[in-house]
């Protein structure tokens, strides 16, 4: 059998990632192989995300390797990606979710967050500092590029005095000791599709989409489909200060997301629920409660 080409990043996640998915395809009875793509986010880490183009320089490569038949599917963070996939292009498949929520973490040797107006914060994620200056009003924001344990490493030698990670990468990297605090998803709203692991196909690779379909897990699939539905409905993008973050309990989808200015001075928040079987509809119709409040203008600043 000609083993299925799985196209990823070569970060430490990101091959985690692609070998979550090559064992959830052979234990189905297909084979898979890893091909490793070198993108312009990885070559550049001396450069801050947003003069790059955001967090879409993570996948471009792939997305052309992947039109271009080089290889048959694609695995990434679903945070990364954009909210509509590229044309010719499908999710097909995801893995269960892992822990959604940030999380702050402190050196190895400290054993409580600093003094808040003294603090050094890790992180350069407009959506994370917006929601973060709220908690800790006077703390300065360094942005911190690198793999996880690049960055672990930069807190530990004292260039920052915390760093807020997704709990998700910490747990699957072996690291969730290092977890000092999880924040709670309701004061720090995680990004769309955050841990998450998204496998795309060509939608005219019908024999790999079926394939796909078989390890897929649909309530994680559905939640992506409603927090990603938030932003496309706002048009923002994955730099921008936007939280969605769904669940699903019995047959109701709950969703909450938050826009804010960059600066954390304005914040818009809103919530809403709907059928689990139509995730779009929840997602679109919260993200038009938050346009009708000013989100659209709020993104724009």
């Amino acid at each position: 059998m000609t083993p299925l080409r799985i196209g990823t990043r070569g970060s430490h996640l990101a091959l985690w990632q692609a070998r979550a998915v090559a064992t959830a395809l052979e234990n189905m009875g297909a084979c898979a192989e890893i091909v490793t793509i070198s993108t312009r986010g990885d070559r550049r880490q001396d450069v801050p995300l947003e003069a790059l183009g955001g967090k879409g320089v993570f996948v471009k490569e792939i997305h052309e390797a992947l039109l271009g038949g080089d290889i048959d599917l694609a695995v990434h963070s679903a945070k990364d990606m954009a909210a509509v996939s590229p044309h010719g292009l499908t999710i097909a498949a995801t893995l269960k979710r892992e822990d959604p929520r940030d999380a702050l973490v402190l050196p190895i040797a400290a054993h409580e967050m600093p003094p808040y107006e003294h603090a050094r914060i890790g992180t350069g994620s407009p959506r994370r500092i917006a929601q973060l200056r709220r908690l800790f009003p006077g703390a300065t924001f360094d942005p911190i590029r690198g793999n996880v344990d690049t960055r672990l490493r930069k807190l530990d030698s004292g260039d920052v005095d915390v760093l807020v990670l997704a709990c998700a990468g910490l747990k699957r990297l072996g690291f969730a000791q290092r977890i000092s605090t999880p924040l709670d998803p309701s004061k720090c709203v995680p990004a769309p599709g955050q841990g998450i692991v998204a496998v795309e196909a060509r939608r005219d690779d019908a024999r790999t989409i079926e394939i796909l379909n078989a390890i897929d897990h649909a309530p994680s699939h559905a939640v992506l489909a409603a927090e990603q539905a938030v932003v496309a409905e706002l048009g923002g993008g994955c730099q921008l200060p936007l939280g969605a973050y769904a669940e699903i309990k019995g047959s109701v989808l709950s969703i909450r997301a938050v826009v804010a200015s960059p600066d954390g001075s304005e914040v818009i928040e809103a919530e809403a629920s709907g059928a689990s079987t139509d995730p779009v509809e929840s997602g679109t119709r919260l993200a038009r409660q938050l346009a009708s409040r000013g989100a659209r203008e709020l993104l724009k600043l």
